[in-house]
């Protein structure tokens, strides 16, 4: 569960600088989501077992939450909760296309992708840039359309999605560790900001030894998560893939080219807010 479920607390901090004061709110915030996540999804779990007519793996495997919930609570009332489910899930979806949206506009915007000036456009009647919301949504959608014939897909996605993301925190904690172990920050966090302390060291430590022993663990291939045959490589095969094409994509396009925000989105000095000009 914490492999899965843990590492999407980041989606909602990347709408951060939506909210007031949010060097201050935001830690503390996803600290609270995550204890509050952690709490209640040990208390699904324990109970779940305990109003689970069996305990046998592959019955519960084959069934999963929707066996446990008609058992104990009878057909209708059963699938009431999943459809609460199902709205959930959907709204989970919408956050990580909301988050996919912003990075690929604003590293568009700092010209960082291929394409940069069509998929940092904002729409001058929707404010808002569109052709990014398209791709996400394509994406998605022909993800859904391979997973009706191939269903395997879906937990090979899904498996593999979560282990690129871990790759990404690797990105940002290892780098932060080594300016740790070279003393920073110097005098600490500004007065009134989120900081770690003095246990900022040993957090950051753990959260690399963390974050590498999960993407090894969710990518070592095995038939118990990605199925059989082929499948079971499927994760290594695609975390390679992807770190090689970018890695290609850099040294021989992206390491060359000019790191500048786009004409369209440079501010102008002396400029009025959006909302003021209106």
């Amino acid at each position: 569960m914490p492999a899965y479920v843990m590492f999407g607390f980041d989606t909602a901090s990347s709408l951060a600088e939506e909210t007031k004061e949010p060097r201050r709110r935001v830690p503390r915030a996803i600290l609270n989501a995550l204890a509050a996540a952690g709490i209640a999804g040990a208390l699904l779990l324990l109970f779940a077992l305990m109003a689970s007519p069996t305990l046998d793996l592959a019955a519960l495997q084959k069934g999963g939450l929707p066996l446990v919930l008609e058992s104990a609570l009878g057909p209708t009332v059963a699938k009431l909760l999943l459809v609460d489910v199902a709205i959930a899930i959907s709204v989970c979806t919408l956050a990580i296309h909301t988050a996919s949206i912003r990075i690929i506009f604003s590293m568009a915007r700092d010209n960082n992708l291929p394409f940069s000036a069509g998929l940092a456009h904002v729409s001058a009647h929707r404010r808002s840039p569109v052709v990014p919301a398209i791709v996400v949504g394509v994406v998605a959608a022909l993800i859904l359309l391979v997973n009706i014939g191939t269903p395997q897909i879906f937990t090979l996605v899904t498996s593999v999605s979560i282990v690129i993301v871990y790759v990404a925190y690797l990105l940002v904690t290892v780098p932060l560790l080594r300016k740790r172990l070279r003393g920073w920050p110097p005098d600490g966090p500004a007065s009134g900001l989120f900081g770690l302390g003095r246990f900022g060291l040993a957090i950051n430590i753990v959260a690399v030894c963390y974050g590498a022993f999960m993407a090894v663990n969710l990518v070592w291939p095995r038939e118990a998560i990605y199925g059989a045959g082929g499948y079971a490589w499927g994760g290594l095969i695609f975390v390679v893939v992807v770190l090689g094409v970018g890695a290609i994509y850099y040294f021989t396009v992206q390491r060359r080219r000019t790191f500048t925000v786009l004409t369209e989105h440079r501010a102008v000095a002396g400029a009025l807010p959006i909302a003021a000009e209106d």
